[in-house]
């Protein structure tokens, strides 16, 4: 008796503990939380089975019953298990948390529980950050997500070639040192490693690229546009990149000639011109050569595409990046002041921004997403990324809508849902992600209603339909986002963002972008 006494105080305490840890934003790990009743969405590209019960015991995935008829009958009458914390899953939705392999955290003042707490709302489990303030400061958040000491996805914060080892760039350059160089960055924590500033080396390149798969790790190659004359989509995939970030050397790989038609007046470190030629270089490809040699190709050798086509959508409608209808509550000031227009800030580059500019990156898209598309059904590897914080993709926002950008390749929305899980989860190289699967890591996302049927569910408010009344309603949303076994409360954190915003905005005067029809001269 005094034994069961204590138990249960036990328990009681490690419930308020998990509480307060998280301000009551979220609670957990648990020692045994049910989701009863729920359809699952298994993230490999199949369709939704159910219902289950998931057991989840601290943060793994211990058991799922099945729950449909056929299978109780085989298995005789079953009693429901019970748990430390039951989630009432019946109607609802259950699919494995989303993985950001690229985005940004941007710098101070802008608070990081910001885009930790957009991000989760809206799915995310894991994210790849940009070394935005610095290598260190990545890898002390990594850590402190690890451990649940705050309320943040997994992250895998992303090295560049040498960063922490000490060796002068005489000494990276050299190919030789490659396993040396590659070797001290692991043994320090190195996981994904940006290889973009080696594109003017391609037998650099590719030891780099060995070297880091050899150590378990993950290349990812932003392909600078200054470097495609050497450095190609085809030919970084030949040389072992994991990933190919954006849209960069692809349009290259086809063209009739080995270099686009730049201006004589181009300068890559204009950012204007360099974004508005990234558009044009897409009329100038051979179509025909594009979506089949190129796309064979890529597929054989083995490269993920990570298209991240959510930050470049502004380029093609800039006026409907700037007015997203949840700029006003969610976007925090200092990403709408430093999304531009500002020939001061990188992405900033809309000014004197034209129609011909816009068209181009239209035609851009169709091509672009054409090549996905042709890519994906060869059995290549699409993956899921933002690249967000930048040209008005707010964080958490930008993943729905990467979503949706992608089914407007052609692809299936089953194939899109597990772009941004299972394959995710395989580039990488994290076997126990990516799935709702006995066994795997409880990285859960919860739905009041299936992203199937709307990718827009996925957005933390729901989506817009009618009942059958007539009346408008918004239904949908994520209830719960899972991370580690912890239930977060996804509204609560929305409101903590709300606030977050609020005080960013206060004083603040209007823009050019705010009084549109106001001429200054």
């Amino acid at each position: 008796m005094k034994n069961l006494f204590l138990i249960t105080f036990l328990l009681f305490l490690s419930k308020i503990f998990s509480q307060n840890k998280f301000n009551g934003l979220a609670e957990g790990p648990f020692k045994k939380l049910v989701i009863r009743e729920v359809m699952v969405i298994p993230g490999h590209g199949g369709p939704p089975v159910g219902p289950y019960d998931i057991i989840i015991e601290g943060n793994l995935i211990t058991k799922m019953t099945a729950l449909d008829p056929i299978s109780l009958k085989s298995k005789g009458q079953i009693e429901r298990e019970s748990g430390d914390k039951i989630i009432d899953g019946r109607g609802k939705y259950v699919m494995p948390g989303m993985i950001d392999l690229h985005m940004h955290l941007r710098t101070e003042p802008l608070p990081l529980e910001y885009i930790y707490y957009l991000k989760l709302a809206h799915g995310v489990t894991s994210m790849v950050p940009a070394a935005d303030r610095g290598l260190k400061s990545g890898l002390e958040e990594a850590e402190k997500s690890k451990k649940n000491e705050i309320l943040a996805p997994r992250l895998y914060p992303t090295w560049s070639y040498g960063a922490m080892t000490g060796y002068d760039k005489i000494y990276l350059d050299n190919f030789k040192n490659v396993k040396n160089v590659i070797e001290k960055m692991f043994q320090k924590g190195a996981h994904v490693v940006n290889v973009r500033n080696l594109g003017w080396n391609q037998k650099l390149l590719g030891e780099v690229c060995k070297e880091v798969k050899k150590n378990g790790g993950v290349t990812t190659y932003h392909i600078p546009p200054n470097n495609t004359a050497i450095t190609k989509a085809i030919d970084a995939a030949r040389l072992g990149v994991t990933m190919i970030e954006h849209h960069y050397a692809y349009a290259e790989s086809a063209l009739d000639r080995n270099v686009q038609n730049f201006k004589p007046t181009y300068n890559y470190n204009d950012e204007n011109e360099r974004f508005r030629q990234a558009g044009v270089v897409w009329s100038e490809t051979n179509k025909n050569k594009l979506l089949n040699e190129v796309a064979d190709s890529l597929v054989k050798y083995g490269v993920t595409m990570l298209p991240t086509r959510v930050v470049y959508e502004a380029n093609r409608d800039i006026l409907r990046a700037q007015s997203l209808p949840w700029h006003e509550k969610y976007t925090h000031q200092l990403l709408i002041e430093r999304n531009g227009p500002d020939p001061n800030f990188h992405g900033a580059y809309h000014y004197d921004w034209t129609h011909d500019d816009e068209y181009y990156w239209s035609y851009a898209f169709d091509l672009w997403g054409d090549l996905i598309f042709e890519f994906n059904k060869r059995g290549g590897r699409v993956s899921y990324g933002t690249d967000d914080s930048y040209i008005f993709a707010t964080p958490g926002f930008s993943n729905i809508r990467e979503l949706q950008l992608l089914r407007e390749t052609g692809m299936h929305t089953l194939e899109v849902l597990k772009s941004a899980t299972y394959n995710s989860a395989i580039t990488l190289r994290e076997p126990k992600l990516g799935l709702v699967r006995q066994g795997y890591l409880a990285d859960l996302v919860i739905v009041n209603e299936s992203p199937l049927y709307n990718l827009r569910n996925l957005y933390f408010f729901g989506a817009l339909k009618t009942n059958k009344k007539g009346d408008m309603v918004r239904r949908g949303g994520i209830l719960h986002t899972i991370k580690d076994g912890i239930v977060i409360d996804n509204k609560k954190i929305m409101e903590e963002v709300e606030e977050m915003v609020k005080i960013s905005k206060k004083g603040v005067s209007p823009s050019a972008m705010d009084m549109p029809f106001i001429i200054q001269e």
